[in-house]
């Protein structure tokens, strides 16, 4: 009964048009008030929801992907990317996703690697006479490998509440965006021969070089974060702090981008998205404690494997089609924080890994970020190019449809996910 009313009242509270971490934390009060549980408990537990060392990366991320945005880096990678890849028949296809994976994995963040790519290269898309709605709709879903590939704020989010290791699922995050990546790739690549886009135009060895060497700087920052992560020098949260720091010295210094002015504009942004992010985290753990009181997530676990039996397929299934709705109407963040103490149960009584768990979830709710009708990347590349939301929609359907093939091929298939971190020594 009592996990009707917390999830009753907390889609009722949805539907009208309350904000997510709103609507968490008045559902789970209602739940307290109802019990007679005290209230001394609900700052207590807001309070705890906040405690963990591994939640300061996320601001630090938010910010250096909001540089990184603005900051004229992600131009200057775009375009070297265009110089060695756009020659060939849908070249810009291949560098629109090329350049969304390797600016995920300086940003984290889906909405931030479709602006920045976006903006960098739909002027050039427009002028050789691509498709706009057709290249409006590629750039979307190559976004949502932001969150897939290292650093992703959900990843570590995730690892928070399932106690595991973020730099072991930064790790597991990069074969399976790898394989987001090449899906679209080839898929935009067959659209290119058949409308017969043109080719570019030849760009010298000497301007490569020049447009490499301009882009270096941007160039080094993965391997600065993300090498310094997995050879043990700092921690994802020191990794975080450090990629603010560079982004900043590359944007201001070398690039001459960055004025205190819009410097100060970035910080407050990421602040107030860090802020929203923190009160919906503190709001879940709430929502949680209420779940765990009445032990609802072992009931839906009961119900689940009741259901499925011993199928594993089965299970797996249930669970992977929730959370590609879940991605559909609710923002990643929010949808990870609430379901994954809910299915946590499931997946540990049928055996499964908690790393390869906590990838496939943020690859499925990723989809939905580009996924009508609550589609983040859909809205931004539709600000960029002005294009209706319709004109978008159509043709990202099929990219929706290679994607969700690679969701289930990484849920079935472990080993995908799990490769890199045995192959590098660590227990998964």
């Amino acid at each position: 009964m009592m996990g009707w009313i917390i999830f009753g009242s907390f889609f009722a509270l949805m539907i009208i048009g309350v904000p997510i971490g709103l609507a968490i934390g008045l559902s789970s009060l209602i739940v307290f008030i109802s019990s007679g549980i005290p209230l001394q408990l609900v700052p207590q537990t807001l309070l705890e929801g906040n405690n963990s060392f591994s939640l300061v990366a996320v601001p630090f991320f938010i910010l250096a992907g909001d540089i990184l945005a603005r900051g004229g880096i992600s131009e200057r990678i775009v375009s070297f990317a265009e110089a060695g890849l756009g020659k060939r028949r849908g070249g810009l296809s291949i560098v629109s996703v090329l350049a969304s994976m390797f600016i995920a994995a300086i940003s984290g963040s889906g909405a931030a690697t479709t602006a920045a790519v976006g903006s960098a290269l739909l002027p050039d898309l427009k002028e050789k006479k691509y498709d706009v709605d057709f290249s409006a709709a590629l750039i979307a879903s190559a976004g949502t490998i932001g969150v897939v590939i290292p650093p992703s704020v959900p990843m570590v989010l995730y690892a928070v509440i399932a106690g595991e290791s973020v730099a072991k699922l930064f790790m597991a995050g990069f074969l399976p965006g790898v394989l987001m990546g090449g899906g679209l790739i080839a898929y935009a690549l067959w659209i290119a021969n058949r409308r017969r886009y043109p080719e570019g135009a030849v760009v010298s060895s000497r301007e490569k070089l020049r447009r490499f060497g301009s882009a270096s700087w941007g160039l080094l920052t993965p391997v600065i974060i993300l090498g310094g992560i997995f050879t043990g020098i700092f921690t994802p949260s020191e990794a975080a702090a450090i990629a603010v720091v560079y982004t900043v010295l590359v944007a201001a210094i070398v690039y001459k981008a960055l004025t205190w002015k819009k410097f100060y504009e970035l910080v407050v942004g990421a602040g107030v998205t860090s802020a929203l992010v923190m009160f919906i985290i503190a709001t879940a753990k709430l929502f949680g404690w209420g779940l765990a009181f009445y032990m609802i997530p072992q009931a839906i676990a009961g119900a689940i494997i009741g259901i499925a039996g011993n199928s594993t397929i089965l299970i797996y299934l249930m669970i992977g089609v929730v959370i590609l709705l879940a991605g559909m109407f609710m923002e990643t963040a929010s949808a990870l924080i609430i379901l994954t103490p809910i299915f946590l149960p499931v997946i540990i009584a049928s055996g499964g890994n908690l790393i390869h768990f906590g990838i496939v979830m943020v690859i499925g709710l990723a989809i939905g970020m580009a996924t009508p009708p609550v589609a983040i990347n859909i809205y931004v590349a539709s600000a960029v190019t002005g294009l209706p939301i319709g004109r978008i929609t159509k043709p990202i359907l099929p990219m929706i449809a290679i994607l969700i093939g690679i969701f289930f091929l990484c849920m079935y298939v472990p080993e995908i996910v799990l490769a890199l971190p045995r192959l590098f020594g660590m227990s998964v």
